[in-house]
C-alpha cells in the first residue's frame, strides 16, 4: 500500500519550503531552504505522477458507464494499468529513507593490505580506478596526503572527491578489496593473492563534529615521500592526534597552514564516520539484510587476472571485464549495489 498520508505531508513541505523561498532574504536561509527543496523534488516528482496515473484512471473507469466511450475507455484502463507497477515502484523507491551523506563529498583512504610490494601495487591500482572514475563523472580528486612504496604503488593514500552525489555513489567501496594474479616479480609464473583496504567517509562539516582544540596535539614535521618535491626545506607536514580517540591524520602536501587544513577535514570525516558506524551498528541487529556492514575488514570483492573477472561477493555478482573496470568503468558494480541496497530496503519497509 502507498501511504497516502505521508504523501500529503510531503507535499505540503513542499510547498511550505517553496512559499519560504518566495520571501527569504538572507544568503544562509536561502541556502539551506534551496538544499531542502531540491531533495525534495524528486519524490515530489514521484507523487505528482503516481497521482497523475490514479487521477485517469479514476476517470477512465467512470468513462465504462458510457457505452460510446466503453472502448476507448478500456484501452485507457489497459494502458494506465500497464504502466502503474512501474510508477508506483519509484515512488516506493523515492520514498526509502535517504542518508542524509548521500549527497556529500567523501574521503577515500586506501592502504594495502597482505601481500608486501604487491598489494601496495594494488593500491595504486585501485587509486587509479577511482580517479578515472571520478573523472568520468566531473569529479573533482585532490590528494591530501601520499606515501608511496619503494617498488611503486602506494603505503598510504587520503584524497578528497567532490561533486554531487559523491558519497552515495561510493559509499559500497569500503571493506577489503582482493587480487589474484602473477606478480612482475614473480618468475615462476605462480598466482599470489594480495588484499588493499579502501575507506570511504562523507564529508563532515564543522556543524556535524565538535573537535575542541585541547583534544588536539599537532605537530609539525619535515614532509617526505611525493609531498617533499612540492614543498620548501621548512617543516611543513603536519600530524594531528585526536587524543580522546588516538586517531592519527598527516598531511604532506603543499604549505604548513594547508596541511592543517587539510589534516583537520580528514580527522572531522573520521570521527564523523566513528559516530554514523556506531549508528549503523544498533540498527543492524534489526536490519539483517543490508548490503556489507561497514566494516574495513570485510572482503567485499576480488580482481581475478587470470580468468579477467571481478567478482562482488555482498551481491554475488561477476563480470568478465576487469580491464574495463580497472579503467574506471564502475558504474554496473555501484548500481547493482545501490540497486540490493533499495531492495533490503524495500523488504524492510514491508516486514514493519
Amino acid at each position: 500500500m502507498i501511504p497516502t498520508e505521508r504523501l500529503h505531508e510531503i507535499l505540503e513541505r513542499s510547498a511550505y519550503l517553496e512559499a519560504r523561498l518566495a520571501t527569504a532574504a538572507a544568503p544562509g536561509e536561502i541556502a539551506a531552504l534551496s538544499r531542502d527543496y531540491a531533495a525534495l523534488g524528486p519524490v515530489v516528482g514521484a507523487i505528482r505522477d503516481w497521482q497523475a496515473a490514479m487521477s485517469d484512471l479514476a476517470a477512465a473507469r467512470a468513462m465504462l458507464k458510457d457505452p460510446e466511450m466503453r472502448g476507448l475507455a478500456r484501452e485507457e484502463i489497459d494502458d494506465i494499468e500497464e504502466r502503474l507497477p512501474a510508477l508506483e515502484q519509484a515512488l516506493r523507491l523515492a520514498l526509502l529513507p535517504r542518508d542524509v551523506a548521500d549527497e556529500r563529498a567523501a574521503i577515500i583512504e586506501i592502504r594495502p593490505g597482505t601481500g608486501g610490494d604487491e598489494a601496495a601495487l594494488f593500491a595504486g591500482d585501485l587509486f587509479r580506478m577511482y580517479t578515472r572514475y571520478c573523472e568520468a563523472r566531473g569529479w573533482s580528486v585532490e590528494i591530501l596526503d601520499e606515501s608511496p612504496a619503494d617498488l611503486g604503488g602506494l603505503k598510504e593514500i587520503v584524497a578528497a572527491i567532490r561533486g554531487r552525489g559523491v558519497f552515495a555513489r561510493l559509499k559500497f567501496e569500503s571493506g577489503v578489496h582482493r587480487v589474484q594474479r602473477v606478480p612482475v616479480t614473480e618468475s615462476g609464473g605462480r598466482i599470489h593473492t594480495s588484499a588493499a583496504t579502501v575507506a570511504v567517509l562523507p564529508e563532515a562539516e564543522e556543524v556535524d563534529v565538535e573537535i575542541r582544540p585541547e583534544d588536539i596535539r599537532i605537530d609539525t614535521m619535515r614532509a617526505s615521500g611525493a609531498g617533499g618535491q612540492h614543498v620548501n626545506t621548512t617543516d611543513s607536514a603536519v600530524r594531528l592526534t585526536h587524543l580522546p580517540t588516538g586517531i592519527v591524520v598527516t598531511a604532506s602536501e603543499k604549505s604548513q597552514h594547508q596541511n592543517r587544513a587539510r589534516a583537520m577535514e580528514v580527522l572531522r570525516a573520521r570521527l564523523f564516520d566513528l559516530e554514523r558506524r556506531r549508528a549503523d551498528a544498533e540498527r543492524a541487529a534489526t536490519r539483517k539484510g543490508q548490503v556489507g556492514s561497514g566494516d574495513r575488514s570485510e572482503r567485499i570483492r576480488t580482481y581475478n587476472f587470470p580468468q579477467g573477472r571481478v567478482t562482488d561477493h555482498r551481491i554475488g555478482l561477476t563480470l568478465y571485464k576487469l580491464d574495463q573496470v580497472l579503467a574506471g568503468d564502475l558504474d554496473e558494480i555501484t548500481d547493482a549495489l545501490i540497486e540490493a541496497d533499495q531492495a533490503a530496503l524495500l523488504a524492510e519497509m514491508s516486514a514493519g
